[in-house]
């Protein structure tokens, strides 16, 4: 039987988007956690890694409440045309969120690693904070962004709770490869299931083994 590869093109495409979003989000959060004191920063802190702990059914639901018909968000999103609930934009947003904690994590950790003192010379000599944060931290700091950026991506690629909630499992329309595979399997479809099983296993290992050297090495 000819494989079906509609999965994986989709998975890609919902995995770089989502990688992209956590990336623009994640690590000025990570930044302001590192560098910033203020009330509430813990609670900021917890509620940033929390997806990493609360079970995909209940991040999930969640994201139904906030996102669905019956929100004010989710209808006014309908009323626009740009519906999230069961469409591919909002298996991004699933993956997302999933793995938005270990880019905020991990940037934070590289902005925690840069030296005070050399923004405070960066200062001295009258640069702008965001001059600072681009030509001081940011080049400082940046094996651990790429590090939390190859961890979201492997993260994003095999989601299936959040996805399975929020975006549903729709061949050709939401169906990623971790829920392709997970069709294969109930189907008793085994040799397609595992030629899956393998690429996305090589793929998130190649990752993981990137991530890695990238942080010993910033260490």
């Amino acid at each position: 039987m000819e494989a079906n590869w509609a999965p994986l093109r989709l998975s890609l495409q919902v995995t770089v988007s989502a990688t992209l979003l956590v990336l623009l989000t994640g690590v000025p959060l990570g930044w302001l956690l590192a560098r910033k004191r203020f009330p509430g920063r813990e609670a900021l802190g917890a509620i940033a890694v929390l997806p990493l702990v609360l079970p995909p059914t209940v991040l999930g639901y969640y994201l139904l409440v906030l996102l669905g018909a019956q929100s004010p968000l989710g209808q006014w999103l309908a009323s626009i045309g740009f519906p999230l609930v069961f469409t591919w934009r909002g298996a991004v947003i699933a993956a997302a969120i999933a793995s938005f904690p270990l880019m905020v994590e991990s940037a934070r950790a590289g902005f925690e690693g840069v030296d005070p003192r050399l923004e405070g010379v960066a200062r001295t000599l009258g640069r702008s904070e965001f001059a600072i944060f681009w030509c001081v931290t940011l080049p400082l700091a940046w094996r651990n962004i790429v590090a939390g950026t190859a961890l979201t991506f492997a993260r994003a690629l095999g989601d299936f709770g959040v996805t399975l909630m929020v975006a549903g499992n729709i061949p050709g329309r939401t169906q990623t490869m971790a829920l392709y595979i997970y069709d294969l399997v109930q189907a008793n479809r085994q040799d397609e299931a595992n030629r899956m099983v393998l690429i996305i296993t090589a793929l998130t290992v190649i990752l993981l083994v990137v991530a890695r050297r990238l942080t010993r090495r910033a260490i």
